[in-house]
């Protein structure tokens, strides 16, 4: 029996955290402002003088428990007051980019939710030029290719994301596309039409999130109104079979996050999770780590977790890792290299 066929489970065929962790793969999920780790928080917070709630990294993480999105959101946003400089979001990206390449990602696509900064007074110019310089020191580093996408924060005002597409178009070298994440309940994806628009037209790839806390209802007007390429999240589709068969059929990936549908109470028993159903079902499904820092763990994590969960076996675990890189936005050559590659781990005795 091959790698890629044997069954989860029990046994000495059951996939190890080093099976998994040797699969290229790719992240396609990531808010960067959800990788910072307390002891960063702590650091950067002194270095800027803001005061924070907590005083140790303990202390911290034991506010990381959320009733909903909006608590943690709550919480996402006090963090994030204490990145006001480029050298700030240079350091956290970086910091991600090791701890990434560590669970054998081999390709990022990261978020940003440039409105959490600017409307406190940081450049947009800065912001994107501590990612972007982060990116580049993990690829430097740890070989890792990647595309920085741009957020559009949902509960704010439609005029407000305007002006973040106008700053963006400056920064097409580095900006790849747009996305759409914060609170979702009452916020639907249509509510953006004008800005996404606007956004495929300047040949920014549209991707959003939908599905997570909102209706099915969500994912369609996402992929009809707005013309994204992924959803983000996409839980809600499990209840739809029809939306199933769309997403098949149009080999629309959906970039799950596991661990954070546990900690926002989306899907609070893991064994429950849909991720399986609709991986079964014939959807594009791909694991991601979302807020990591937040949501106790990081890319390796949320594979093992959901494996022990839903019992993967490692032909499942495999056909995740190839999923991310098939609904990456890596060029097709590139995405052909790194499958070819992943066949000759996944079927090494």
């Amino acid at each position: 029996m091959s790698a890629t066929s044997a069954p989860g489970g029990p046994g000495k065929n059951a996939p190890t955290a080093e099976f998994v962790r040797s699969l290229p793969k790719a992240e396609l999920h990531l808010h960067i402002e959800g990788t910072l780790e307390p002891e960063m928080l702590l650091a950067l917070g002194r270095r800027n003088g803001v005061a924070l709630r907590c005083s140790t990294a303990e202390e911290c993480r034991a506010q990381y428990h959320f009733d909903d999105l909006q608590d943690f959101l709550d919480l996402y946003f006090e963090g994030v007051r204490v990145l006001v400089g480029e050298q700030d979001f240079r350091d956290l990206t970086t910091a991600y980019l090791d701890r990434v390449a560590a669970d054998g990602a081999r390709h990022v696509e990261v978020f940003f939710d440039p409105q959490s900064h600017v409307t406190r007074g940081v450049p947009f110019a800065d912001v994107v030029a501590g990612i972007a310089g982060g990116l580049r020191d993990g690829e430097k580093e740890h070989g890792i290719s990647w595309r920085l996408i741009m957020c559009f924060l949902r509960d704010r005002p439609v005029a407000e994301a305007m002006e973040m597409l106008d700053l963006a178009l400056d920064h097409r070298d580095v900006i790849t596309g747009v996305g759409l994440d914060s609170a979702e309940l009452g916020h639907p994806p249509a509510d953006f039409a004008e800005v996404y628009e606007r956004a495929r037209a300047a040949g920014l790839v549209a991707v959003a999130h939908a599905g997570e806390e909102g209706p099915p209802e969500y994912i369609a007007e996402a992929l009809e109104v707005l013309g994204v390429r992924r959803i983000d999240h996409g839980v809600a589709a499990v209840g739809d079979p029809a939306l199933q068969r769309l997403l098949a059929a149009r080999g629309i990936a959906l970039t799950m996050c596991p661990l954070s549908n546990r900690a926002l109470q989306v899907t609070p028993d893991l064994s429950r999770h849909p991720l399986k159903e609709l991986l079964d079902a014939g959807v594009l499904v791909t694991i991601n780590s979302d807020d990591p820092a937040y949501f106790g763990g990081y890319l390796l994590e949320n594979y093992l977790a959901a494996q022990r969960a839903l019992d993967l076996g490692r032909a499942d675990l495999v056909r995740l890792a190839r999923n991310s890189l098939t609904a990456s936005l890596l060029p097709e050559a590139r995405k052909a290299e790194l499958v070819a590659e992943l066949e000759r781990v996944a079927t090494r005795d």
